[in-house]
């Protein structure tokens, strides 16, 4: 494997991280965040015309640019140095590789163009704050228990009684984008008890029962919304005999790894500001930075930072490795906003601080789609980490004991 980044991916980089810093500043981003979109729809879309970001891992017959995850996630490096507000991570790190790989021709067809070129925005609707455990995350779910079970809750699907498609009912919270996506993909529970199965259903914006309300949230940056579905029409994506826990699973790999390197460049940035005060801010006298214990403190956050860092790259070669290093990343950035807050001092304590941004990025990051703890357990249970060897091995055959020989039958003799 070569780790080595392309001419063409450093100019992917220095273009993107042009672009934002010229136009999503704390201060940008505080304004973008508070419009009825949640993200700047401008920006938006000169990213899409200029980069073509959204379809940056979309493939070129659609409309793409035709890269890789490697791509997008390098893309998301940058977007997550700025905190950019914006419905990437739902519509090109989940969505879209759900509509490639269950959809069928004539969807394809129709639906990742627009969303190549930003007309479009998708987000993924599961019932329940599900969103690891439906991604596999933090857990295998081969039942699909979270999207209702045939219980009360989540969101059911039946088919329509006059044969022509899908009706959903339920609700899912926590919807990444919910509130400003033109296309819903709803995970809904379907069958009953006796042909259980979970199945993914495309919903319009304007689809008649459909209510959405945006949320509040802790971070911001990341909009969420309540769908409610009140009997809605649905599309069936792809054939109910599609493998959807599959490919649920598999864009959770993929997109962990661009979650991850989205955490790197908030720590990395998070760090770079704290530094940059540290020098400037006096006490006693002297820069606050040339304290040795300060020193320290920076230099083991250098240290983790790059350690995630190097995780993530790796991860986005390899996405199998993406929940190890999504756990480092966002540990890594936990710790690096909770350092940046105590080295900023009384300012940095006061809520409306940048620094705070990033601390809020890392706490809904989490709760999202961790913890921590879980993704670290999750991946050595993939790898076996734990298993015990001996249940493992083959136990050795004893010789089965010989069956005894029942004694002859006596002769009866008449008297």
């Amino acid at each position: 494997m070569d780790a080595a980044f392309t001419a063409e991916q450093d100019e992917i980089r220095r273009t993107l991280r042009e672009i934002l810093g010229k136009r999503c500043g704390p201060d940008e981003v505080k304004a973008a965040v508070r419009t009825a979109a949640g993200h700047d729809r401008e920006l938006w879309q000169q990213l899409a015309r200029e980069l073509g970001l959204p379809g940056i891992a979309v493939a070129e017959e659609y409309g793409g640019v035709g890269c890789g995850p490697a791509d997008l996630a390098l893309a998301c490096e940058e977007t997550g140095r700025a905190l950019l507000p914006s419905p990437l991570l739902a519509t090109a790190a989940l969505c879209v590789p759900l509509v490639t790989a269950l959809g069928t021709g004539a969807q394809r067809s129709a639906l990742l163009p627009p969303l190549a070129t930003g007309g479009l925005t998708a987000a993924l609707a599961v019932s329940g704050p599900a969103l690891a455990t439906a991604l596999a995350l933090t857990g295998e779910d081969a039942s699909g228990q979270w999207s209702g079970g045939g219980r009360a809750g989540g969101v059911q699907a039946r088919a329509d009684a006059a044969g022509g498609g899908w009706r959903l009912y339920g609700e899912a919270v926590q919807v990444l984008d919910g509130h400003s996506a033109g296309l819903l993909l709803v995970a809904a529970h379907t069958g009953g008890f006796a042909r259980s199965r979970t199945l993914l259903f495309l919903v319009r914006e304007d689809a008649p029962g459909l209510v959405r309300t945006r949320q509040a949230v802790l971070d911001e940056t990341r909009p969420q919304a309540r769908i409610e579905l009140r009997d809605v029409p649905a599309e069936l994506l792809g054939d109910e005999g599609a493998d959807v826990l599959g490919a649920l699973a598999a864009t959770g790999r993929t997109a962990s790894a661009v979650l991850a390197a989205e955490a790197v460049g908030a720590a990395g940035r998070a760090l770079a500001r704290t530094v940059e005060y540290v020098r400037q801010r006096e006490q006693f006298g002297r820069a606050i930075g040339s304290f040795q214990a300060v020193k320290h403190r920076l230099a083991d956050l250098y240290v983790q930072v790059q350690a995630a860092r190097s995780a993530a790259y790796y991860a986005a070669w390899d996405p199998d490795q993406g929940g190890l290093a999504l756990a480092q990343a966002l540990e890594a950035l936990r710790v690096t906003a909770g350092e940046a807050i105590q080295l900023h001092g009384g300012i940095g304590f006061t809520w409306e601080h940048d620094a705070h941004l990033y601390f809020k990025r890392a706490a809904a990051d989490e709760l999202l789609f961790g913890p921590v703890h879980r993704l670290r357990a999750h991946a050595a249970d993939r790898a076996g980490l734990f298993a015990d060897p001996a249940a493992a091995a083959p136990q050795p055959q004893r010789p089965a004991a010989p069956t005894p020989t029942p004694p002859p039958a006596q002769e009866k003799v008449a008297v």
